[in-house]
């Protein structure tokens, strides 16, 4: 499996999540090559503001790996990772964040985001996480629009 393929089963995570009437987010983490775990965004279900597909994943991955340091692993998130969630990337040491959608994509798609690049914090932070954007951008930015189209969504 490649880069494209673990994305795109976070863009499938995504898809079930917007189902389910949950927002179009979706993470998968990978370790040497296998899947750890695949979540999507569950805020209106949860009620929970930091229940986030990235934050979702990584304790998933901590709990199936019975530790807090995912040191190794990668993160694909269809959608660039917000500071909450690039916070809890780099807390549990999970060496590359790879993603779909911008920031700034979101915001036009009309979600409340903070436009603080990962490229920004990671300046910031004098952090060396590895950050790859853009991969599936078409497809993952389509998922907006899937979500805007879906009947049971929740706002």
């Amino acid at each position: 499996m490649n880069d494209e393929d673990f994305m795109r089963k976070a863009i499938k995570k995504t898809i079930q999540g917007i189902k389910k009437g949950q927002t179009p987010f979706g993470a998968c983490i990978v370790k040497k090559g296998k899947v750890i775990v695949c979540e999507h965004n569950v805020v209106w279900k949860t009620t929970d503001s930091t229940a986030h597909a990235e934050v979702n994943a990584i304790r998933q991955a901590c709990k199936k790996l019975k530790t807090i340091d995912l040191s190794g692993c990668v993160i694909y998130s269809t959608t660039e990772p917000c500071p909450m969630c690039y916070s809890a990337i780099h807390w549990a040491r999970i060496k590359r964040i790879v993603f779909g959608a911008s920031i700034a994509d979101a915001k036009k798609a009309g979600f409340n985001e903070l436009q603080i690049s990962n490229k920004i914090m990671k300046k910031l932070g004098k952090d060396k996480i590895k950050i790859e954007s853009g991969l599936l951008k078409e497809e993952c930015v389509e998922l907006f629009s899937l979500w805007k189209k879906h009947k049971g969504k929740a706002y």
